[in-house]
């Protein structure tokens, strides 16, 4: 399947489906503390979702029940939420998605519950600022998979390993699309395969295990933690590829 180029009222749609997104990771971040429950953080994300005008593109998507992906601690994406209570030092996932008129936003970011550990500071930060360095890499000048490498070295200086298997992915009128983004090299050449072009609009989502990156499936056959049974962390961010380089659309 091609990757779908899109134009600048495309991109304006998609836009405005990421900032309800952001807005509700805002939020999110604004009252999460020990004590509430994960369903009761999905029930914040559904109801601001729906608030501005969108629905939750999670729910129901591949079967997944609710609106929000909630990964507690050692699960990296995927989390089911359920009554659990949020304690002091936990670190929590929250990942969602709207859908806006039939265009999708997605984003993810690792939350600190009160005080944590500095292990967990390092681990976090590791997630956001190879994001961050991801979304600077980008342009018209690189193809994905050297982004995909250079990814994977930014995760690995920081004493960290990227989750196998997953990747970030396109996005538009659906909520997955070409290319699959993962944070390390497919094969040996990072220039193979196809370049980054203008009007592209794509997630990017390192997903940061500590010791050992092979995926490990839960019996709910949706939770993933990794091999090393240790704490992980998530960003996402939605970006477009506008006058050779990546604005980010999952911002207010």
């Amino acid at each position: 399947m091609a990757i779908t180029l899109k134009r600048p009222q495309e991109i304006q749609k998609l836009r405005e489906a990421n900032i309800i997104v952001a807005k509700t990771l805002d939020y999110v971040q604004s009252v999460i503390k020990p004590g509430m429950s994960l369903l009761e953080i999905d029930k914040i994300c559904e109801e601001m979702i729906l608030s501005q005008g969108a629905k939750p593109a999670f729910k129901g998507l591949y079967g997944f029940p609710n609106a929000a992906c909630i990964s507690l601690n050692e699960v990296v994406i995927h989390g089911i939420p359920d009554d659990t209570i949020l304690q002091e030092g936990d670190i929590v996932g929250v990942d969602i998605g709207s859908n806006l008129g039939g265009f999708f936003g997605d984003s993810a970011r690792t939350f600190a519950v009160g005080k944590i550990s500095k292990q967990d500071e390092a681990l976090i930060a590791c997630a956001k600022d190879a994001l961050d360095f991801a979304v600077d890499f980008i342009s018209t000048k690189i193809h994905f998979k050297e982004l995909c490498f250079e990814l994977e070295k930014f995760i690995t200086a920081r004493g960290f390993v990227p989750l196998r298997g997953f990747c970030g992915h396109g996005i538009g009128r659906r909520p997955h699309e070409e290319p699959e983004i993962p944070n390390y090299l497919e094969g040996t050449n990072p220039k193979a395969g196809p370049k980054i072009k203008n009007g592209m609009v794509f997630c990017i989502e390192p997903m940061i295990c500590q010791k050992d990156g092979t995926p490990v499936i839960g019996a709910d056959k949706w939770r993933v933690t990794s091999k090393d049974g240790l704490r992980t962390a998530h960003y996402e961010h939605c970006v477009a590829v506008i006058n050779g380089k990546a604005e980010i659309l999952s911002i207010v």
